[in-house]
């Protein structure tokens, strides 16, 4: 009986160090760490406004559909880029209805790009990402809307191509995907450009 009672003592003080180091001491850690290396990304990578107000995140997407700004890819997360919701449609390449979706996908793109009605359009403008949150659209995706986002803000064409390289990210570590174009972080750099001409 007493050995029984001596290894009970023991698991109940394991149980203990090890909850002690697991929930309390190595979370800290991970913390300070973040903190302290990453504070931007522990953070949220969020984008503030002058007077402190939250704009939003350099990783989640946000719905534009003015014409003076540029659109992200379509998004099947809740009723778009909810991130309580994140998610694709989960159709597969067999459904009518994302034969149907694309379609309308596509109709809308070059109607408001001002597109004749064959023109090849990118993958990422008439499809939804996997997570719908997607931040970012492809320079060719971009460089399609430049036209539309120039005339309806009075800039030059070569200004917004600038703006869209200044917005530019890089492929993870260099060389793992494509360049993708941040779009909040793009419309909110055209945001604070004065137009060109009237």
């Amino acid at each position: 009986m007493k050995t029984f009672f001596s290894e009970i003592r023991s698991a109940i003080i394991v149980t203990l160090a090890l909850a002690i180091v697991c929930c309390v001491l190595y979370p800290l850690v991970v913390f300070g760490i973040g903190q302290a290396l990453f504070h931007d990304k522990a953070n949220g990578s969020l984008i503030l406004a002058k007077d402190g107000t939250v704009l939003g995140s350099r990783f989640l997407g946000q719905q534009f559909s003015a014409e003076k700004y540029f659109h992200l890819r379509p998004s099947s997360a809740g009723t778009g880029y909810d991130a309580a919701n994140s998610s694709g449609s989960n159709l597969g390449p067999t459904s009518q209805k994302l034969r149907d979706t694309i379609a309308q996908n596509l109709a809308d793109y070059r109607s408001q790009n001002g597109m004749p009605t064959n023109a090849v359009v990118p993958a990422d403008a008439v499809t939804a990402s996997a997570s719908g949150l997607d931040p970012h659209i492809s320079l060719k995706n971009a460089e399609l809307q430049a036209p539309r986002v120039a005339k309806a803000r009075g800039l030059t064409l070569d200004q917004v191509r600038e703006a869209i390289t200044r917005n530019t990210d890089a492929p993870d570590l260099g060389f793992l995907g494509e360049p993708g174009v941040n779009v909040l972080t793009l419309n909110l750099a055209l945001d604070r450009s004065p137009p060109r001409f009237p």
